[in-house]
């Protein structure tokens, strides 16, 4: 099965806030591939990515670039160009995923269920977000991952600091309602949805520190729903995946209230790959070990 790969890039690294997560991943999964005889070489991808695929004689590549940049829709763009295949989702669905304004705006044309929202520019829009909202509510730059530059409002005062935080990201910024629930995540190999996964955190939220940070962060797989709830609720994930055309792998996360209203929050193309990340574990509670997952997703390059 090595064989048939030929030679593998593993990019990772880029220059977008998620880098040293998708350095870790990247390598991760360069260790995963070497271990079951791949020709795999790491690329840390820079502004010259071209020049350095262009010299290096590459059969397919292991995308692993988080973030602006790498799932954006840029990179594959140029893989595109270069007729490389390569892992995840194609342009669209990168572009689509990546932004989470479009994401929602996309949901809700379809009627699947995502919070209410405001788009925030102005001191006023803050003011109208507080009214029509209410609090708490979630404030987040939509072209970022790793809840980089979110914050959760609880208090009025909070909100200018909140987007003007955000605001620091770039691109637009939302404000979206807060969902009084559990969070869950969902992750897709193919076609299959993988056993999902409870997050739970002593933290206001799920942020950055309590992603990969804090130890008292735990999850749960088995999530602990039932069989055919869990059933239910994965026809809506994967419907809301290939909504935005994403495709090969990838995770989408939500929220279910006190009445048990599953809340889709955002998708993601290129997840994090570390023995620790999400879709690792829900692989794990499926049978399948780490290595054994890497080479699944890079089966999705072979087209």
């Amino acid at each position: 099965m090595a064989n048939n790969f030929g030679k593998v890039a593993v990019l990772m690294g880029g220059w977008s806030a998620e880098r040293d997560v998708s350095l870790n991943s990247g390598n991760a999964v360069l260790t995963a591939l070497k271990n079951q005889g791949v020709d795999a070489h790491g690329l840390d991808v820079d502004r010259n990515i071209f020049m350095t695929l262009s010299a290096g004689d590459f059969d397919c590549i292991f995308n692993m670039v988080h973030g602006r940049g790498g799932e954006d829709g840029e990179i594959q763009g140029l893989l595109e160009i270069m007729q490389m295949p390569y892992t995840g989702s194609g342009v669209l669905g990168s572009a689509l995923a990546m932004d989470k304004l479009r994401t929602k705006q996309l949901w809700k044309g379809l009627d699947l269920p995502s919070p209410d929202y405001q788009i925030l520019s102005s001191a006023e829009d803050c003011e109208l977000a507080l009214k029509k909202l209410g609090l708490p509510l979630m404030v987040k730059p939509v072209l970022e991952g790793s809840s980089i530059g979110m914050s959760k409002v609880s208090d009025e005062k909070d909100m200018i600091h909140a987007w003007k935080l955000a605001s620091q990201c770039g691109g637009t910024v939302i404000a979206e309602k807060f969902i009084n629930g559990k969070e869950y995540t969902a992750a897709i190999l193919g076609k299959k949805v993988l056993p999902m996964i409870r997050l739970e955190t002593p933290r206001d939220f799920y942020d950055y520190k309590a992603k990969y940070n804090d130890d008292s962060t735990k999850y749960h797989c088995p999530c602990g729903l039932a069989d055919e709830v869990e059933m239910q609720l994965a026809t809506i994930m994967l419907k809301a995946f290939e909504a935005v055309e994403a495709t090969g792998w990838g995770r989408v996360d939500f929220m279910l209230d006190q009445n048990q209203q599953p809340w889709l929050i955002e998708v993601n193309t290129v997840p994090g790959m570390t023995d620790h990340s999400l879709v690792p574990m829900a692989a794990k509670q499926a049978g399948m070990s780490f290595d054994e997952l890497v080479i699944e997703i890079l089966k999705g390059a072979i087209k």
